[in-house]
């Protein structure tokens, strides 16, 4: 299979195209970029850096891919993007590579769908099967597990982790750590309760949804302090791996607080 390039595309020397790449019309590869078998830059579109496209992936017009992070404290350090297969990433995204500060690598995994204007800073690690719609920002350093979805115009702040099917609806400012299959919303966002929809449509079971509903409750009612409830929690639920996620979640924080419903004091 071979590679096809439009001849007003410009292809560093250096650049690695598997078969089955198509570069169309006004695209630029850089000297140290590989891509992958089947992947696509439709036009107009900048892949840069020390960046590696998994198979398949489709990049749109005017995307800028793998320039240097906007760090301060970047000072041209040797750095690397990775992105999986068969993601899509639309109109105008901007993703950038790691930094000596963040392990180096900034990681966006299969299947994901970045849509137009989104944002994915130095450092990230993005997992598989994540939504990130548009005008979403994404600081540096954070972490969103498999299967996240975000709303339209979301902020996420630095450092923060959003654990696997969790959902943040739009317009949501993100400054604290949402748990596995919490649903966050608002401006500096609070636990809205689990993501039901997201979990029936991936066909978990009821009985593992029920669980998960059953120890939301404890963790988060109104006794005792959250430490105490989460202890709880593991013991009463600890054949239940769903819950566990969010339980080892929540007692792995360091670097920014777990985002709570509205009525759990944060100070516990």
């Amino acid at each position: 299979m071979s590679v096809t390039i439009h001849p007003t595309a410009i292809i560093a020397d250096g650049a690695k195209l598997a078969d089955g790449v198509k570069i169309g019309p006004f695209c630029h590869v850089g000297p140290h970029v590989e891509l992958g078998a089947n992947v696509e830059l439709i036009s107009h579109a900048v892949v840069a850096g020390h960046t590696r496209v998994g198979e398949a992936t489709r990049i749109f017009p005017f995307a800028s891919i793998g320039h240097p992070p906007q760090d301060l404290k970047f000072h041209g350090e040797e750095s690397r993007l990775t992105i999986g297969a068969r993601c899509q990433i639309r109109e105008s995204v901007t993703v950038h590579p790691g930094t000596e500060g963040g392990g180096l690598e900034t990681r966006i995994g299969d299947d994901c769908l970045l849509m137009n204007c989104a944002h994915v800073a130095h450092d990230c690690q993005i997992g598989n099967n994540v939504v990130i719609a548009a005008y979403v920002a994404i600081a540096g350093h954070c972490r969103i597990e498999d299967y996240v979805a975000f709303g339209g115009l979301c902020g996420v702040h630095q450092y923060v982790r959003i654990g696997a099917h969790a959902f943040i609806g739009a317009h949501s400012m993100i400054d604290a750590d949402v748990i596995p299959f919490g649903m966050a919303v608002g401006n500096r966002a609070r636990l809205a309760g689990l993501n039901l929809v997201g979990l029936k449509r991936r066909k978990f079971d009821r009985e593992v949804i029920h669980g998960l509903r059953a120890a939301y409750r404890m963790i988060f009612s109104s006794e005792g302090t959250l430490q105490e409830r989460v202890e709880d929690a593991a013991e009463l639920f600890r054949d239940e791996p769903r819950v566990q996620d969010i339980v080892h979640f929540i007692t792995s924080a360091k670097d920014r607080p777990i985002c709570l419903p509205a009525n759990v004091n944060s100070e516990e």
